[in-house]
């Protein structure tokens, strides 16, 4: 396949294909019932292909690196608990948040190297994932990581207005490799980052992080420091 086209033709998540044909077939039925909506029912089955597109990533590979699990905008940077259901230190830390919208790439991978300590769900609302309580009150996946330098941080997959179900693929015990798929949240939803204690962000609010590329943290070289202001020029 020619390079330009890999660009177009990327692979599909797996659960994206029953959605697929449910458009097409679909498409088909309100077509013949009247043909201008065709029109319509292409670009919704395209949409559907669009949002479950899986691409592959280049992650960077240096120890220490926290990678964005996450395609999207980082919507806020500021410190919080990690949830109370991992059993961490309920001292706050630093939290990137990654707003995901309906057309962002969905599928969310490991930050780090290490082990899937603990995965926790828990049932909850649907509200607009970009309110800050969405965080407590929403639908969610947490994973409690060590990394593989044993320090410990949290990606918690929080499910939105549109979002209806949250997809997991791996399991507590599970090793993982940083930028390794670890599931997806079915349509629209957003993706928090809790940092190990003393480790601060090197994003800043309206930065766009790409999963599995972005370096949100630097566990050995951003201790002590302030994160990015938001628009901060460098």
């Amino acid at each position: 396949m020619p390079d330009f086209m890999k660009g177009v033709l990327v692979p599909i998540h797996k659960e994206g294909y029953p959605f697929i044909v449910l458009f097409a077939v679909a498409t088909l039925g309100i077509g013949m019932l009247w043909a201008p909506l065709w029109f319509v029912g292409l670009v919704l089955t395209a949409w559907c292909v669009y949002f479950f597109r899986d691409p592959d990533r280049v992650t960077p590979v240096r120890q220490g690196l926290v990678i964005s699990p996450a395609d999207g905008v980082v919507q806020s940077v500021g410190k919080a608990e990690p949830p109370a259901e991992l059993d961490m230190s309920a001292k706050p830390v630093w939290r990137v948040c990654v707003f995901m919208n309906v057309f962002d790439v969905h599928v969310n991978r490991t930050p780090v190297d290490g082990v899937i300590r603990k995965m926790e769900y828990r049932p909850g609302k649907f509200l607009n994932a970009s309110l800050d309580k969405a965080s407590a009150d929403n639908e969610r996946q947490s994973f409690r990581i060590e990394a593989t330098n044993g320090k410990e941080l949290a990606v918690v997959q929080i499910a939105g207005l549109v979002a209806r179900r949250i997809l997991g693929d791996v399991e507590p015990g599970d090793e993982v490799q940083v930028g390794q798929r670890i599931g997806m949240i079915r349509f629209g939803s957003r993706v928090d980052v809790y940092l190990p204690p003393n480790v601060v962000p090197l994003v800043c609010v309206g930065q766009r992080a790409v999963a599995g590329e972005t370096v949100l943290a630097d566990m050995g070289g951003s201790k002590g420091k302030e994160p990015p202001r938001e628009g901060a020029v460098r």
